[in-house]
């Protein structure tokens, strides 16, 4: 998803670099808006699931601070290890939506 999503806004690029008629701009704006759809649907779904792997993480990490079972931390541990890359996968989803609305509102002007 990462490199589709690089590929994408460098062809977004690639589109304000050169004069386009009305017609092309508002089919532009179409496809753009229809991409946006997506990104927003698989944004929301990491959300969702970067929060449940935090809530999980602390879930863990409360009962191995009462219980002191060295298996809770295991599973606490790799907890944390998935959480990690999913924050920064999402991190990545959020600011590459934040610049797909930039150029959708630059093809306004």
């Amino acid at each position: 998803m990462t490199k589709q999503i690089k590929e994408y806004l460098a062809l977004l690029e690639q589109f304000f670099k050169t004069e386009h008629t009305p017609e092309e701009y508002e089919k532009f704006r179409l496809r753009l808006l229809q991409r946006i759809k997506f990104y927003q649907h698989e944004r929301l779904i990491h959300l969702i699931v970067t929060m449940s792997f935090g809530v999980f993480f602390l879930i863990g990490l409360s009962i191995y601070l009462s219980t002191k079972m060295i298996g809770v931390l295991i599973l606490t541990a790799l907890f944390l290890i998935l959480l990690i890359p999913y924050i920064k996968h999402y991190y990545f989803l959020e600011n590459s939506v934040q610049k797909m609305y930039l150029y959708y509102y630059r093809s306004l002007e």
